[in-house]
């Protein structure tokens, strides 16, 4: 009886595939914004961009973590 609520299979392998996928693209926003730091680094890039490009990565680092904690759990059992 408790069987109509539970997700399929595909389901489960749908959302495993969106996972990845979401997770792979939010780490190559972090490489992007970490290589664009440095080789601003390198020509001499003002303080200031420098920082905010800092907060940038660090934001999408965590919401890579958050996104990987979220789907580890939805996806668990």
């Amino acid at each position: 009886m408790g069987d109509e609520t539970r997700p399929g299979p595909g389901y489960r392998g749908g959302m495993r595939t969106f996972a990845s996928i979401v997770i792979g693209l939010l780490m190559l926003a972090i490489l992007g914004v970490l290589f664009a730091g440095m080789i601003g680094m390198a020509r001499g890039m003002d303080g200031a961009t420098s920082n905010r490009l800092m907060r940038y990565r660090v934001l999408l680092q965590g919401a890579a973590l958050l996104l990987l904690i979220f789907f580890m759990s939805l996806l668990r059992g």
